[in-house]
């Protein structure tokens, strides 16, 4: 053999080995790849991929379709294949595909443009895979501006069983103009990675529900995320190229966590029960937890929203791997998994599931939806105290939704998103030039129209920067100044006058330290005595509760709330001077405490003078108030142990007197935050009745509000108390200094109110008012049962009883929290109050 032969022959061996190197990655493997409309038979695409041209191909036959090129390639299209080229039908087509039995992902891929003279605004189709309908209605235009993309693909898992699949597009039938268009098919056969026949039904009800799911069943992917680490491109999911996003843009708020990656001595394996398939490895060498600090965690939970359409049934898939020491041993990190604010998974352990670090596990839950539109998916994790684990925190890995078809009509279509304004290339569609023309002149009325508002708003704003600058001392001026109105109730110091009211802030003058900072007594005015709070600059609590304390407090005056002589707020300092509370904390006398036990008539008089404070904010102050952080630590006492509520950094005020809402991020304290407000993020007085009925077992039972070294239905004390009141043994768990003290009425009368305040529902809840007045009627029936005042106790107590909650019912559509009495709260930052 010559040289020139031997050449020859290695080229044409060299060319064979790719010929069946391509062949093995598409025929062999079972794996399709259409490039629609393209005139190159085949093309490769970013990630190395060959895509064969529908042109003459096995898998179109009689192919009647139009081949078009888009007329402008968008610079954010990062691969022109399979995208700059399209297939266009204007009637039914069918694709056939012999992929054999089993399941597969079907893929189809969208870059809506102008193709010739076929506008995207005109592109409303259906597809089916054989009699699964896939897409109903669609508009590829409408549905890549809702998302903000410039292309995108449709995943689906279809099981065929006749060895067969049948792709049809077909134009709508109501809509003349209307065709059907595809830029890229691809079909991935799989193993069967829904081998589950009953799910887990996240419902919070009866323990591990479970729902069935039929073989033939088809999926939609709706999402697929790399949770803590960056997004898997599908050139590095080998076999299935599945397309892993990262989870960021999900999270709920600021609250992030930690997201970090495996040990670098540690090694991911995959355990029995998770085949290598289920998800890369990559995903399980990612995590992300709430972060170290356990108090931070107490107060929110991790949270994604994900944005679905309503009444389907969705499974959602929960990847996990501890990749970090020191997490090796059972019980060092356990939570909670809440699906749409209903418990999913109490005492998710993965290393009890796992069986050790660095393998791999997953679970699944199904959850049933309602209604029509689109609406979010809530999934959030949270520190589960019941198990009393070492650490208090949770981690995830990789979280999957899927979709499932609607057995009614065999349906996995939704519908389209709000019909944009704006089109792709900022032009009107050619379908109506009279319709352009009738929007160009609404442009033009509208322009006019906004730059109107816009003088309008500019004058108020001006007002508005006037108010703020003498409310806050201006843009110029880093003091705050108090409401010139009442600039005799606030006071500001210099920080040299700080310094001297206490020894330069001497630890010796330290009356204890909280979240905003340092508490000081101090002297001023020759010998005067008040509480200095100064605020530490690393806390979370920062300028933004400064000014709302001094704002909200300025413009107080009452005899159950802290008076706030002053402030300052030289050289960054953030410091609030107050009336110095002799008795200190209603907390303080009821814990751990050193102090003579308060008698039940002391502590009757403590609750009715806090009620009567709460009540002055909801309804006697110029603006209604919501303190939103009602507790025993922020109920203060003087030397008479007359009480006054303090701390209203987190408050929020409302020329709305009614029970209307206010919506803003949740914050509160862990064991007294109102979970209605906490689902819906709608804060309204009867936010603060709840914290207060709390307040109130509290005082009764000397319990904490959470106590995680008690047993497990004793750690919450609300639901606690609740169980035991309906079981008729509250009397059981009272304070023992209480004991054969309380007047049987009187402790009848206050769990009653107690009970009310903590209801559920809002609506459930009673007014303020209304709490005070029982209150008031609890204290007479104790006096009276030591005297003959029965006639004046009864008559108070029958007009207490008649009074009408003036609240308006307001509907709730949300879930409640099932099987599961702890809420928590969100934080719109990482770091907790």
């Amino acid at each position: 053999m010559t040289f020139q032969t031997l050449l020859v022959s290695l080229t044409l061996l060299c060319i064979l080995s790719i010929v069946m190197a391509t062949d093995n990655d598409s025929t062999r493997s079972g794996q399709i790849r259409l490039n629609c409309g393209a005139s190159r038979l085949t093309s490769p695409d970013a990630d190395g991929r060959t895509w064969d041209s529908d042109t003459d191909s096995k898998f179109a036959p009689s192919l009647k379709g139009i081949a078009a090129t888009a007329s402008y390639q968008d610079p954010a299209l990062t691969s022109t294949t399979p995208y700059i080229n399209a297939r266009i039908f204007t009637s039914n087509y069918t694709y056939f595909f012999p992929v054999g039995p089993g399941r597969i992902f079907v893929r189809l891929y969208f870059y809506p443009s102008t193709y010739g003279n076929y506008s995207p605004s005109n592109a409303y189709f259906s597809v089916t895979a054989s009699n699964l309908v896939l897409l109903d209605n669609f508009n590829a235009s409408q549905t890549a501006l809702a998302a903000n993309v410039t292309s995108f693909f449709r995943e689906y898992s279809v099981n065929v069983t006749s060895g067969n699949l049948h792709l049809t597009f077909s134009p709508c039938a109501h809509n003349n103009v209307a065709y059907a268009f595809v830029n890229g098919i691809e079909i991935v056969p799989t193993p069967d990675i829904f081998t589950t026949s009953m799910l887990k039904l996240a419902n919070g009800g009866n323990p591990d529900p479970l729902f069935p799911i039929n073989p033939a069943t088809g999926f939609q992917t709706m999402y697929r995320l790399n949770v803590g680490g960056q997004t898997i491109f599908p050139r590095d999911d080998i076999d299935f190229y599945r397309y892993w996003d990262d989870d960021s843009p999900y999270l709920y708020g600021a609250a992030y966590g930690v997201s970090y990656g495996k040990d670098k001595n540690l090694t991911v394996t995959y355990t029995p029960s998770v085949p290598n398939y289920m998800a890369p490895l990559d995903v399980y060498a990612t995590a992300r937890s709430m972060g170290p600090s356990p108090q931070v965690n107490l107060n929110y939970n991790l949270t994604w929203i994900l944005p679905i359409d309503a009444g389907s049934y969705y499974l959602i898939r929960f990847h996990f791997c501890e990749i970090q020491y020191p997490i090796t041993k059972v019980n060092q990190r356990s939570f909670f998994i809440y699906i749409n604010n209903q418990t999913a998974q109490q005492q998710m352990d993965v290393i009890a599931w796992s069986g050790g670090i660095g393998r791999t596990t997953y679970t699944d839950y199904a959850i049933v939806t309602t209604g029509s539109g689109q609406m979010d998916l809530w999934v959030a994790l949270h520190p589960d105290l019941s198990s009393r684990p070492e650490y208090w925190d949770a981690i995830l890995n990789g979280l999957e939704v899927f979709k499932l078809q609607n057995y009614g009509n065999d349906s996995l279509a939704g519908f389209n998103p709000p019909i944009p304004s704006v089109k792709p290339n900022g032009k009107p569609s050619r379908r109506n030039i009279k319709g352009a023309a009738q929007a160009a002149i609404r442009v033009a009325v509208g322009g006019f129209a906004i730059l109107l508002f816009a003088c309008l708003g500019m004058s108020i704003i001006r007002r508005w920067k006037k108010m703020v600058e003498k409310d806050y001392g201006g843009t110029g001026n880093k003091q705050l100044k108090c409401n010139m109105l009442r600039s005799n109730f606030c006071r500001h110091f210099t920080f040299e006058e700080i310094q001297s009211a206490t020894s330069n802030l001497d630890e010796t003058y330290l009356l204890g330290k909280g979240g905003f900072g340092s508490v000081y007594l101090g002297k001023i005015d020759g010998g005067i005595k008040v509480a200095i709070k100064r605020g530490n600059l690393l806390s979370q609590q920062g300028l933004h509760e400064f000014r709302t304390e001094v704002k909200t407090l300025s413009m107080l005056r009452h005899l159950h709330l802290v008076s706030l002589i002053g402030y300052c707020e030289e050289n960054d300092e953030m410091i609030l001077v107050y009336d110095y509370m002799a008795g200190g904390s209603l907390q303080e006398h009821l814990h751990n405490t050193t102090k003579p036990p308060l008698t039940w008539k002391q502590r009757l008089e403590i609750c009715i003078g806090a009620a009567r404070g709460l009540h002055y904010l909801h309804t006697g102050a110029i603006q209604m108030i919501i303190h939103r952080d009602v507790k025993t630590a922020n109920i203060l006492l003087d030397d008479k142990l007359v009480a006054k509520v303090s701390d209203f950094g987190l408050s929020k005020a409302s020329l709305d007197f009614d029970d209307t809402y206010v919506s803003t991020a949740v914050k509160g304290t862990f064991g007294y935050l109102d979970p209605e407000y906490f689902r819906r993020r709608q804060l309204t007085k009867k936010s603060d009745v709840f914290s207060f009925g709390v307040v109130l077992f509290e005082v009764l039972c000397a319990r904490h509000a959470v106590n995680i070294q008690l047993p497990d239905e004793q750690v919450n004390l609300r639901d606690w108390a609740l169980s035991c009141q309906k079981k008729g043994v509250l009397s059981e768990i009272i304070d023992p200094h209480l004991q054969g003290e309380i007047a049987p009425e009187c402790f009848r009368k206050f769990t009653k109110t107690a009970e009310q305040c903590v209801a559920e529902y809002s609506f459930d809840r009673p007014s303020m008012g209304y709490v005070l007045s029982n209150l008031e009627v609890a204290l007479q029936l104790q006096e009276s049962s030591r005297g003959n005042n029965i006639s004046r106790a009864e008559a108070m107590w029958s007009l207490a009883n008649t009074q009408v909650d003036s609240a308006n019912p307001s509907t709730d559509s949300s879930m409640s929290i099932a099987g599961q009495g702890v809420v928590f709260s969100d934080i719109a930052h990482t770091e907790g109050r």
